[in-house]
């Protein structure tokens, strides 16, 4: 069935996937006649849509049409789901029908069931910046999909500088294809660091500062992230997200009979080796100061999210949170 619904908030890798469908369907020659790409402003987009993609092909190849950041999988109205019970079922062989949303679609609504019924649904979401295993695999599936040989190394630098930002990663990943045209050695870690644009300064290393109660490097690295237009909530989340790791892998070694597996599982640690360096990081602080962190980072959320400013509100958060860690009792 010529129906498609990809979804999640990694835009730069839905428009890639979108762009390699109209790679494979379309004619070039025949593309302004039979590709529609029907933006979220649209009235009526999706009856547009619907009338569109039930329109034979012109001259080769196929017909595309594209709606854009659609609702269907969250609100459907009755009218618009009989014209999607009437419409989907009879998709001639040469149209295809895109569906894209950046939210996750609503199992609930009849809409939805009927979609996933026809279509071939693919997930596009970013991965959590504090997945750092998950970050390096992407980053070497992209590498081999795109044919830049890397070493282990050169692969670790360019997971650390690209972090979740699949567009960077696409471009920082083009400028090396291009430099290591022809050769037959693996690029090292010398030539990412010089072509690439090298962020040594991230969410992560805040934590880590934070947890070190050092509140001059955590100051200094929160303004270096907003200055570089870093999302505040997109800190906040990489905040949570390690903080919540560092609780669960003490609470783990003080539980008695939990073993590193089951520690590992809670915590969704994937890699062993990491799980003895975690361990390490939260050894000498107490379970009471990690405990303590939670409803900070909470506050820090709902605040930011309520319209803080994140240059007074990040900043203000980060002191208190570092003053829990500064403290000599344990």
């Amino acid at each position: 069935m010529p129906l498609y619904l990809y979804w999640g908030d990694d835009d730069f890798a839905i428009a890639q996937a979108a762009k390699s469908l109209q790679e494979k369907v379309l004619d070039p020659h025949w593309l302004q006649f039979n590709y529609d790409k029907i933006p979220p402003y649209q009235n009526d987009g999706a009856i547009a849509a619907f009338n569109q993609v039930m329109t034979p092909a012109f001259g080769l190849g196929d017909r595309l049409v594209w709606l854009e950041e659609t609702t269907l999988c969250q609100q459907c109205h009755e009218d618009l789901l009989k014209e999607l019970q009437r419409t989907l079922p009879h998709i001639p062989d040469s149209g295809h029908l895109l569906l894209t949303t950046s939210k996750k679609p609503d199992g609930r609504l009849k809409s939805t069931k009927l979609i996933e019924k026809y279509a071939q649904v693919k997930e596009f979401s970013l991965i959590p910046p504090w997945k750092t295993e998950e970050i390096l695999q992407k980053v070497k599936q992209q590498a081999e999909a795109m044919e830049v040989k890397l070493t282990p190394k050169a692969l670790q630098l360019l997971a650390d500088s690209v972090g979740n930002h699949t567009r960077q990663l696409w471009q920082e990943l083009e400028k090396l294809r291009l430099y290591g045209s022809g050769g037959k050695s693996p690029l090292d870690v010398d030539a990412v660091a010089a072509l690439v644009n090298v962020n040594t300064q991230n969410s992560l290393q805040l934590a880590a500062a934070i947890r070190d109660g050092d509140g001059d490097k955590s100051l200094e690295l929160v303004v270096d992230l907003l200055n570089r237009h870093e999302a505040a909530l997109r800190i906040v989340a990489t905040l949570v997200g390690q903080f919540r790791t560092w609780t669960v892998v003490k609470l783990g070694m003080e539980a008695k009979g939990q073993d590193e597996k089951t520690i590992a599982s809670l915590a969704e640690i994937s890699n062993p080796k990491r799980l003895f360096f975690l361990k390490k990081e939260v050894q000498s602080i107490s379970t009471a100061k990690f405990l303590a962190t939670i409803p900070l980072l909470l506050e820090l959320e709902y605040s930011l999210k309520r319209g803080a400013d994140p240059m007074i509100a990040l900043p203000t958060k980060v002191i208190e949170l570092c003053q829990i860690f500064a403290e000599k009792t344990r």
